[in-house]
């Protein structure tokens, strides 16, 4: 059962979060809607990591944990300088939403999932959720965004959603042994 409803979460982040062939049929994103997109994907990110540092006992989980928080928290703080200097304000949008909404089941599954399973079911979310994310930015965000500075900035990040994708299969592959 809960394998079925994660699969689902994540079947739902990946309609949610455009693949390059439906994102060019897909309504383009504003640059305040974008950075509500980012934002909240990041905050998403780090949410989950704060759960797995509380029932992980994993010392590769809890590390991997911790960087998401580091390097997310930089993200946003990075957006957020950007919005403002640009005076621009994040603007809520169907993407942002069903983001949220997805986060909150993901969150609801997370806490609730039996602890001995606990480790496997957030790596595996957080290779899911890479790469979506990844794919988002390449596809989506990139590409609809106007401003340079925040193209730059998301350019910018894709590097660093690379690293985490990579880690986090990593720590998948050592807790498959």
């Amino acid at each position: 059962m809960k394998k079925l409803y994660f699969s689902i979460i994540i079947s739902s982040l990946l309609l949610v979060l455009p693949n390059s062939t439906n994102a060019k049929d897909s309504k383009k994103l504003t640059d305040p809607e974008i950075a509500s997109v980012a934002v909240v994907a990041n905050q998403n990110d780090i949410n989950y990591a704060k759960i797995a540092l509380e029932k992980s006992h994993n010392t590769d989980i809890k590390e991997f944990a911790n960087t998401m928080i580091k390097d997310h928290n930089s993200v946003i703080n990075q957006a957020v300088a950007l919005v403002k200097k640009l005076s621009v304000t994040p603007k809520d949008n169907a993407v942002s939403q069903s983001l949220e909404k997805q986060a909150k089941e993901t969150l609801n599954l997370l806490k609730t999932v039996d602890s001995k399973k606990f480790d496997k079911t957030y790596i595996d979310n957080e290779v899911k959720y890479h790469e979506a994310v990844i794919n988002a930015v390449k596809s989506m965000l990139i590409p609809d965004s106007n401003n340079p500075e925040l193209k730059e900035l998301l350019q910018g990040v894709l590097p660093v959603l690379e690293i985490h994708l990579k880690h986090a299969q990593k720590v998948q592959s050592k807790l498959a042994k």
